[in-house]
């Protein structure tokens, strides 16, 4: 089964943590797929990820920029792996129904919103219940990650 990891967001936005969670995963050689809760939130975070470090970049698109399957980063609000992705990164809420399709799941929710909170709560038990693999990491202090729970 997958995977998946929940990010609790505690002291840095998802504009500040989702770059360095995807500069990993590139310089581990994975491809990833951002699905993000709407195609306003898929722009803001185009635009942050050509701006996050102000001597360096990541390289992806979106459906604004085409050409799926040569970005090694695709920001979507659809459930799709059009770049053969094997990192699934989860914002806003969304969650996909693919998840087993993928080697590894990311689940960023805001631990300062209660509703994000419950509904990551609620995630958790769904695909606990589908048998996936759920790892729960905390952010830290200086905006690291700590894990606190696995399954």
């Amino acid at each position: 089964m997958t995977q998946i990891g929940f990010y609790h967001l505690m002291r840095l936005p998802l504009e500040q943590a989702l770059p360095k969670l995807l500069d990993k995963a590139l310089a581990a050689g994975f491809r990833a797929v951002v699905l993000a809760g709407s195609a306003e939130r898929v722009e803001v975070l185009n635009d942050r990820l050509w701006t996050f470090e102000p001597d360096s970049w990541l390289p992806h698109g979106s459906a604004r920029d085409g050409e799926a399957a040569q970005q090694p980063i695709w920001l979507t609000d659809t459930d799709e792996n059009p770049n053969g992705a094997t990192i699934l990164v989860m914002c806003d809420g969304a969650a996909s129904e693919k998840v087993a399709e993928f080697q590894r799941c990311l689940d960023l929710f805001d631990g300062n919103d209660p509703e994000a909170v419950e509904k990551a709560r609620e995630r958790w038990k769904r695909w606990k219940a589908e048998g996936h693999q759920l790892v729960y990491y905390q952010q830290n202090f200086s905006g690291g990650w700590e894990e606190k729970s696995r399954t």
